[in-house]
């Protein structure tokens, strides 16, 4: 069996929330529109069936992780660069050769309150943490030592 890694996938409350995921049927979603190529090569080569991720909303006062979803569906071709209608649309991607890619995930849990930014820079177990060295990235990977100190956090 494949090891299982860990990402944190961060997107804008106002955008989509992890109370969005969890009332969607099945509370399953593609996640579409990444721009960048770094986190469109996780998507595309290394995010697996299986991985689990931290939900962490962005662009919120304060921003941080707010709960664990996990992949469903491996990366596939992101539909929303060829649709000219939707805002995620790029006129340079092609189907035959796509540029941009996406993952499936399910909710599996919110946590009962916000681990805050603030919080998150004051752990001794997170000072290598990619986002914490303001990493801009929408889609990071976090180590399974990270993952058991906010998993802990969460719990507490």
């Amino acid at each position: 069996m494949a090891k299982k890694n860990y990402w944190l996938f961060k997107s804008e409350p106002e955008s989509f929330s992890i109370n969005d995921l969890e009332h969607l049927p099945k509370k399953t979603t593609n996640w579409d529109g990444v721009r960048n190529f770094q986190a469109r090569n996780f998507l595309k080569n290394e995010i697996k069936e299986g991985d689990q991720v931290f939900f962490y909303h962005s662009n919120a006062d304060p921003p941080g992780i707010v709960g664990i979803a996990e992949v469903v569906k491996e990366g596939y071709p992101d539909h929303t660069a060829f649709d000219k209608k939707d805002h995620h649309y790029d006129p340079k991607s092609n189907p035959a050769k796509p540029t941009w890619y996406m993952v499936d995930i399910k909710h599996v849990e919110t946590f009962k309150e916000l681990i805050g930014l603030p919080v998150l820079k004051e752990q001794k177990a997170l000072k290598d943490m990619v986002l914490l060295q303001r990493s801009r990235l929408s889609i990071q990977p976090v180590t399974e030592g990270e993952w058991q100190a906010i998993l802990k956090m969460a719990k507490s």
